[in-house]
Order: C-alpha cells, then sequence, then structure tokens
C-alpha cells in the first residue's frame, strides 16, 4: 500500500523551499559585493617604505597608512572600500564602482599632507610639527568621553598659535586637515554632514604644552581613527605602485551579464541531462542542485564575499561537482537495482556504498581549493573561497537533501516495482535468488582496458614527449602576471577593431607594444596589447582619455611589476607542490601509498598536459590558468580515488589476490563499474566548462579553455594512467606476495 503522506510531505518540502528561494534570491543577490571586473574600477598594491634611508616600516605604521588611505577614499563616495595589509610592507586597495579612476588614483599616491588652520583657512601648522606616532586614543579624566592626544616637537610653536588666534577677532577654533586643496573651505564644509576635514576642536585658553587633547562627539572607534590619521599625516613613507588594474564599468557589464548568460545554460543542460538519463532520481538531483545553488548565494552574502567572474565560474563548476555525488550514488543504485534488488534495498545499498566515496572524492577536492586559497590572489581567492563553499554544500545537499527526497519516494512504496523511474530496463534485472553477478558494460559493451594498458602508456609519453619540445623551443605565451609590464584591453560598443587603428592610436600616445595586438569579443570588439614597461599613473590616464573619447568606453589597464610577477610565480609553484603533498598524505592515510603516488602521477600528467597545450596553442598563460590547473588537479583525484574505492570494495570481496591475472580482472572490472560515472560526470561539468568557453566572458576565455582540456585529460588519466600503472607496480611481485585484505575495524584499504 503506498504511503501517501510521505509525498504529500516531499510536495510541502518542495514548496516551502521553492516559496522561501523565491521571495529572497533578489534581496541576497543584490546584496552580494561585486568585484572590479564585474562593476568596474581599480586595485593598486603598494609596497610601504620609510622616507629615512634605514628606517624600518611597523605594524602601526601599515595601519596608520591604511587609515590615511581610507580617509582619503571617503571623499570619493565609494562604497565599501577594501584595504589588506599583506606582509610585513605591503597594502592593497581595491575600489569597486569607482566612477573617476584617475582623480581616485592620484588621490591615493599623493603623500599624506597633514595641516593645522584657522576658520579662515590660513595655515600654521604642518605634519611635521606633530612628534611621530604620538597620537593617540584616550579618555578625558573628567568625562570619561573618548578623546584623542597628540604631541608637538615644539610646544611653544603650538602654544604661539594659540596665542595669536585668541587675539583674533575669529572663532577660537583649531581646524586639522588632511591633503587640503586649494578652494577647500571651513565655512563651506562646516554645513556639510559629513565634511572633508578631520576635526575641530575649540579653546578657550592659550595651549603652551607639548601634548594637546582633542575633544569631540567620539567614539572609541572614532577616537582611534582619528589618532590613526595624525599619525599617518606625520608619517615619513613613500607608497610605490607594486601591481594595478583597471577596469572600465562597460567591460565590467558585458563580463557579468555573458558570464551569467553562459552559466545558465550550463546549469541547465546539466539539469537536462539529469533528469534525461536518471529519470526521476535526476528530477530529485535538480531540486537538490536549485537548493545548492541558492545556499551558496546565501552563505556567500552572509560572508561579506566579494562575487568576481572566476567567483561565477567556481559556481557553475561547483553544481558539476555537485551533480557527480548524486551520479555516484544513483549509478550505485542502478547496479543494485539490476541485480535484482527491491527499490527499497537497493536504495539503503547504494547510499551506504557511495557514502565514503563522496566524502574521500569532496576531501581532496577541497585540499587543492584551500592551496589555492592560501597561495591566490585577491580574484583567484574569490574563485577558491566559493569552491570550498560549493564543496561543502555540495556534500550537505546532494547527499543529505537527495537522501531526504528520494527517500521520502522510496519509504512510501509508490516506486515499487518501477524500476523504469530510475533508468533500469526490467530486461536487465536478473533473478537475486540466482545470486547472478551484474557483469558492468558500457553502451551495452564491455571493454578490456587493462590488456590495453602499454597503448595507453605510449599516448601518455608521446604526448608528454611532444609538450616536452613544445616548451623548450616555444616556451609559454607569460602573461604579465609572471614577467611583469602592462596590459591594455580596449573595448568598442559600437564597432568591430582592427589592430592597425589600434596600433595607430598607441603611436599617437607614442607607445610601443610587445608582440601581436590580439582581437577578441563579439565581432573584435576587444583589443588585448601588451607592454614590456610597467606604464606610470600619467600615462594609464592618457591611455583611459584617449581610447574612452574614441570608442565610448573606458579600457582595462593593468600593470605588475617584476617583484611581484616573481613572487606570484613562485607561489603558483608552491600550491601545485603543497597541494600535491597534501593529497599524497590524505589518499595514504585513507588508502595505501601506491594508491598515493599513482594517484599524484595521474595529475601531474594532466597538469602537465595543460601546460604544454598553452605553450602549443601560445594563448596566454596567466595567473587564473593556475587557479584553472589547481581546479583540475582536484577533478583528477576525485575521478581517481572513485576507481580506487571501487578496487579496494572489489579487493575486500576478494579477500586474497593471488596472480596478476585475478588482479588484472579486478582492476578492469572497477574500471567498467565506474566508467559509467566517469562519463557522466564529467559530461556534467563539461557542459558548464563549455559554455563558459563559448558565451562567457574574454577574460575567462582560457580559463575554460584550461578546464575543458583538463577535466578530458583528468578522466582519461584517471581511467588509464593511474589505475594501470597501479595493476603494474603491484602486480609486480604478486606471486611471492599475494594481495591480502586484511579485516580491520575501520575497514579503510587493501593491505599486503
Amino acid at each position: 500500500m503506498v504511503k501517501r503522506g510521505r509525498i504529500v510531505a516531499f510536495f510541502l518540502i518542495v514548496l516551502v523551499f521553492a516559496a522561501t528561494i523565491g521571495t529572497t534570491i533578489t534581496g541576497i543577490t543584490k546584496d552580494i559585493k561585486l568585484g572590479l571586473d564585474l562593476q568596474g574600477g581599480f586595485e593598486i598594491l603598494y609596497e610601504v617604505t620609510a622616507v629615512d634611508e634605514g628606517a624600518e616600516i611597523d605594524a602601526k605604521d601599515l595601519q596608520s597608512t591604511v587609515e590615511a588611505l581610507r580617509h582619503r577614499v571617503d571623499v570619493l563616495g565609494v562604497s565599501e572600500p577594501n584595504f589588506n595589509i599583506e606582509g610585513d610592507d605591503r597594502i592593497r586597495v581595491q575600489l569597486a564602482g569607482v566612477e573617476d579612476q584617475t582623480e581616485a588614483r592620484e588621490l591615493l599616491a599623493t603623500s599624506a599632507r597633514l595641516s593645522f588652520r584657522d576658520v579662515n583657512d590660513k595655515e600654521y601648522l604642518d605634519g611635521s610639527d606633530i612628534k611621530q606616532g604620538s597620537a593617540r586614543q584616550d579618555f578625558d579624566p573628567t568625562t570619561q568621553e573618548p578623546i584623542v592626544t597628540v604631541e608637538f616637537e615644539d610646544a611653544s610653536s603650538f602654544g604661539d598659535v594659540t596665542r595669536e588666534l585668541m587675539g583674533k577677532d575669529i572663532d577660537n577654533r583649531i581646524v586639522i586637515w588632511l591633503d587640503y586643496e586649494e578652494g577647500d573651505s571651513f565655512a563651506e564644509e562646516s554645513q556639510k554632514a559629513d565634511p572633508k576635514y578631520v576635526s575641530a576642536p575649540g579653546f578657550s585658553e592659550v595651549l603652551n604644552t607639548p601634548s594637546i587633547q582633542i575633544t569631540g562627539d567620539f567614539t572609541v572607534e572614532s577616537a582611534q581613527q582619528l589618532a590613526d590619521i595624525l599619525n599617518a599625516g606625520s608619517l615619513d613613507v613613500n607608497l610605490e605602485e607594486m601591481y594595478t588594474t583597471s577596469v572600465g564599468a562597460q567591460f565590467g557589464l558585458q563580463a557579468m551579464d555573458k558570464t551569467i548568460f553562459a552559466g545558465a545554460l550550463g546549469v541547465g543542460l546539466i539539469f537536462i541531462f539529469m533528469i534525461a538519463y536518471y529519470r526521476f532520481p535526476g528530477l530529485i538531483a535538480t531540486i537538490t542542485l536549485s537548493i545548492y545553488i541558492y545556499l551558496i548565494l546565501l552563505v556567500f552574502e552572509l560572508m561579506n564575499g566579494v562575487l568576481t567572474l572566476p567567483g561565477i565560474a567556481a559556481l557553475i563548476l561547483g553544481v558539476g561537482m555537485a551533480v557527480d555525488a548524486n551520479i555516484i550514488t544513483y549509478e550505485r543504485m542502478k547496479e543494485e537495482l539490476k541485480e535484482g534488488k527491491t527499490v527499497t534495498a537497493a536504495f539503503k545499498s547504494g547510499n551506504s556504498n557511495s557514502l565514503s566515496t563522496i566524502f574521500d572524492a569532496n576531501i581532496t577536492t577541497l585540499i587543492a581549493a584551500t592551496v589555492l586559497f592560501i597561495f591566490g590572489t585577491s580574484s583567484v581567492k574569490g574563485f577558491a573561497t566559493l569552491l570550498i563553499v560549493s564543496i561543502l554544500l555540495s556534500f550537505v545537499t546532494a547527499v543529505f537533501g537527495s537522501r531526504l527526497f528520494l527517500g521520502l519516494w522510496v519509504k512510501s512504496k509508490f516506486l515499487n516495482k518501477r524500476p523504469g523511474w530510475f533508468g533500469v530496463k526490467k530486461s536487465d534485472i536478473k533473478d537475486i535468488a540466482n545470486q547472478e553477478e551484474v557483469e558492468p558494460t558500457v553502451f551495452g559493451k564491455q571493454f578490456d582496458f587493462v590488456s590495453n594498458r602499454k597503448k595507453f602508456f605510449t599516448i601518455s609519453i608521446v604526448l608528454v614527449l611532444i609538450g616536452v619540445i613544445s616548451l623548450s623551443i616555444f616556451r609559454l605565451n607569460l602573461g604579465i602576471d609572471f614577467i611583469s609590464g602592462s596590459r591594455v584591453e580596449v573595448l568598442s560598443e559600437n564597432q568591430s577593431l582592427t589592430t592597425e587603428e589600434i596600433r595607430n592610436g598607441y603611436e599617437e600616445l607614442e607607445l610601443e607594444p610587445v608582440g601581436k595586438i590580439v582581437l577578441s569579443g563579439d565581432n573584435n570588439n576587444i583589443a588585448v596589447t601588451r607592454f614590456d614597461e610597467e606604464l606610470g599613473q600619467d600615462k594609464v590616464a592618457e591611455i583611459r582619455d584617449y581610447f574612452t573619447e574614441k570608442y565610448g568606453s573606458a579600457p582595462n589597464v593593468s600593470t605588475v611589476s617584476p617583484v611581484v610577477g616573481q613572487q606570484l610565480a613562485k607561489n603558483a609553484a608552491l600550491a601545485i607542490l603543497y597541494a600535491s603533498i597534501g593529497i599524497i598524505i590524505y589518499v595514504t592515510l585513507r588508502f595505501e601509498f601506491y594508491f598515493a603516488l599513482t594517484g599524484i602521477l595521474a595529475l601531474l600528467h594532466d597538469a602537465f598536459f595543460i601546460v604544454a597545450l598553452f605553450s602549443i596553442t601560445r594563448l596566454e598563460f596567466d595567473i587564473t590558468i593556475i587557479a584553472a590547473i589547481l581546479t583540475i588537479v582536484g577533478y583528477s583525484i576525485n575521478d581517481t580515488i572513485v576507481t580506487f574505492d571501487r578496487i579496494r570494495e572489489n579487493l575486500k570481496k576478494k579477500k586474497r589476490v593471488k596472480s596478476f591475472a585475478e588482479l588484472a580482472l579486478i582492476i578492469n572490472r572497477s574500471l567498467m563499474q565506474t566508467l559509467g560515472r566517469s562519463i557522466n560526470t564529467v559530461l556534467t561539468v563539461v557542459f558548464a566548462a563549455v559554455m563558459l568557453l563559448v558565451f562567457g566572458a574574454s577574460s575567462i576565455t582560457n580559463f575554460a579553455f584550461a578546464l575543458v582540456v583538463g577535466l578530458a585529460a583528468g578522466t582519461y588519466s584517471s581511467l588509464f594512467i593511474a589505475t594501470q600503472v597501479w595493476l603494474v607496480w603491484r602486480g609486480k611481485n604478486i606471486k611471492e606476495n599475494p594481495i591480502v585484505y586484511l579485516e580491520k575495524k575501520r575497514n579503510d584499504g587493501p593491505q599486503v
């Protein structure tokens, strides 16, 4: 008898989620902060050095400088500027959505000029009169209200100023300005809710002391901020630009629209594929995936994260990761149904057998994503953050959410005697009483992969040799991220561009491009040009003004210093190294060392293949490609783990393997059992990656290309390299040392 209450419960839960998503999704997406590449703006990495030779910069100096920069940015009206102190001597400033980038850059680049004036704007003292670092937040001894105290180098100088002001027929008030400009007026600014001057404390007597108190309507935080600004105003530091990137607003808007459209297509294709192939469980998967996307956006908004183009790509790819857990479970359920088990038994067994596989696969990908977050730059960190959130939430929704929803239908008994709802034909179901094993097939056929292992090895060796030759002769077409210099992207809103007219434009600007000018985008409306020099602030402003006037859209301009380029290259190498070490350790603990070693061999094979392909195609290799490589590393080891887990399970069933032939049969059977899952998983992720490649923004085209190629290479290496190499290594001495599965409490792997 069908228990309709469970089906009703299913629809009620789905309706609650649908109503929640429908009523809140607009607010969530509206509140998510957009990165520079989506709304325009610019980013600068400053190296902070002391003016006095031999002097050192400490954490207090950096914090004071940040407060000075923040105070300047406030007058621009930029919403939520981002300031980060990096290392011992660097400050990264990100201003998204700023309208006049040239003005903002000039404002940041000027030295902190502190001045003390009367209400008529006459200057009496400046920052050099303050004792360096003497300003601090304190409390009034009488009222206990927050105040700021500051010391002057010469107490009499400040006393003379107050004496002179008291002798005049004006308000006895010292107006403290940071970066006073000609035309600024206390009379005008004092009428505003947020005046440009820092503070305007009054006094009633001559203040002939080295230390003065600044009182006002302060909170502890605002008093500390004023102290930091005063210290910054008297701090002798130089700000040297190490890295800059500016994105035109039109560029950002176009990139966001294109990438969202590409993402919607990719996710739509994944939904269609899941329903078409897995039938009713596929429909359940689309429901949980919709909830998963909503939860990612919600969590990211609560984290106050900044959404970037790579971040959108991570979200879309995360759908592929989430669907993988569904595919693993549904493939196991189909196997159980074909063996003649009931729907209830197949549901329990499929979920039980797939859990450890899903867990191991997600952990290894999480390791790669964490390393990427640690070593990545700002936009890459955004990608890594969303990838980490995606992995964690995909485990929750794809495992527990899918089990809940499908479990309600299974326990209602409505699906009993309906194997077709799971994509299983009745003719494929065996009689469970005969205990006949279902032979795994793909497209109705069986394949002998093991006997062809030498062919696979030969293919890989040839491809590696081609890659080595290409890298030796042509090397990589490295972007400015790694070799320093400048990069300019010109966008035309209404017409196609030609390399000749762009080159002529640079001739007028007295600039000489390096290499070819590359055209891309819709109808060749984007022109990318590189220069081997770091373009200065004035030249960048000149470029932006020239092309904005000519084509109606501000260009993107990026510059990288040699020091930052070398550091990015070093961090990229370290990221891949540490990700590999972390994966080796985890796989060794969960399986065995030989599994870990062959898994790493496979992912290095994939990483090298991507690098070699970029050398052959001469596509630009920038920092986002490192993000793509580490993503592929995660996917590759994910795929390998699924196969290894099935090998471990089959070894457990066999208990003792005494010959190479027996081990080869187990390997081949395991490959056949996981091949369908591997193909389906890579197809779903490739759907998303191909949509990003074809319809996404031009700035992530190479990133998407690396993903598409890497996903195919990862599937190939997992099935035909890692397992085959493991077979050769472990089967070499199997006659003398048979493989024996030892029953342990954890049952965590084969042992010799």
